[in-house]
């Protein structure tokens, strides 16, 4: 990976994109993105959209989610400490003991996520998983007064967990699901105007769109506005490569063996036949996914949208989602820019979506 590249994915995973608060990764979206395409605008939600070939007759959308879960403070107690929400899906054990930023009216306050020390617990409580309505938020104050003078109720909180390069080409890093798909994106936008190879009668426009996390909000919005007649969402895919996970049950995908190809009927088939062949051509690894129904990504919406959008999804398998702690393959994420980009080669104004 380039190392502008590489500089513009550690961004995007240290800014904080909570569901519902995303202005501050929309920047760097925008800013990112800007240099290489013809228009970009945000919307009312808060959706970015920046688009080639905006006037072309022929639409294609890409959409990458730009939000992270993460939490909100709903109160604030006698002595200081701050109870919260949960924004997304969120196991219960993952947060105790975690470092976050509570991001106030006046900035950003360190704080830790407490609960009562083992040694306090009754061996009942020792056998039970923790619910978030145990837990609470402790930036060090010892008064309400204290906490009220740098944290509101509704203050956003999210970890602390930053980008780090593993071994084997891995990184890990908070909120990959799904920064790195916004960053794919953008990646397959910049091929796209730096290689050539688009029509110039199909528009590309490359959508970070928001609260996905919390029922792809964002990408319906966005999907109406734009009316493409072709779509792809780009999210995260569990990796099935690692102990207690059954692949007879689930499906195997596996770290650094590439991208994800969706399949099922979230999928219009004609663009998962111009997907595998553009891989073909292309030497781009890729891996298929089974979805035996509709997806909880944003291609669910898309392919909702006005009277139907012919949808794909792709994607990157991912370690340990919904964690502080996501792990991936950085040539994974590389070679799904490139697929998506090969992708939008393909179309032509007189591809038919339509299956036969």
């Amino acid at each position: 990976m380039r190392d502008d590249s590489l500089d513009f994915l550690r961004r995007l995973v240290a800014t904080p994109a909570p569901s519902g608060n995303e202005h501050r990764i929309a920047k760097n979206y925008r800013d990112y993105v800007g240099d290489f395409v013809e228009t970009v605008s945000t919307d009312v939600h808060g959706n970015v959209m920046a688009a080639i070939n905006p006037s072309a007759p022929m639409k294609v959308m890409l959409a990458g989610h730009m939000d992270e879960i993460a939490f909100i403070v709903h109160f604030i107690d006698d002595h200081g400490l701050l109870y919260f929400s949960a924004i997304g899906g969120h196991d219960s054990v993952i947060p105790v003991g975690q470092t976050v930023w509570v991001h106030g009216p006046k900035g950003q306050v360190p704080g830790v996520i407490g609960r009562k020390a083992i040694h306090l617990m009754d061996p009942d409580e020792l056998k039970k998983k923790p619910q978030l309505k145990e837990l609470w938020i402790d930036i060090g104050a010892a008064t309400k007064a204290e906490t009220e003078g740098v944290v509101d109720p509704g203050s956003y909180v999210t970890y602390q967990q930053d980008f780090q390069q593993l071994l084997g080409g891995r990184a890990v890093g908070r909120g990959f699901d799904n920064k790195a798909g916004l960053f794919i994106v953008a990646e397959a936008l910049r091929l796209l105007a730096e290689e050539g190879g688009l029509e110039p009668s199909v528009g590309v426009y490359a959508v970070g769109t928001v609260q996905e996390e919390i029922g792809s909000r964002g990408a319906k919005t966005a999907a109406f506005a734009i009316e493409a007649q072709c779509g792809i969402a780009i999210d995260m895919e569990h990796a099935i490569d690692y102990p207690g996970v059954n692949p007879a049950e689930k499906g195997q995908l596996l770290l650094g063996a590439g991208p994800t190809v969706s399949c099922g009927p979230n999928t219009n088939p004609v663009v998962f036949s111009l997907v595998k062949r553009a891989a073909a051509e292309e030497g781009i690894p890729y891996q298929v996914q089974v979805a035996p129904s509709a997806t909880p990504t944003d291609a669910g919406a898309l392919q909702l949208n006005r009277a139907g959008m012919a949808t794909g999804l792709l994607g990157v398998p991912l370690r340990y989602m919904h964690t502080p702690g996501e792990v991936l393959s950085l040539a994974d994420v590389e070679n799904c820019a490139r697929l998506v980009a090969a992708f939008c080669r393909k179309i032509t104004p007189n591809t038919d979506f339509v299956p036969r």
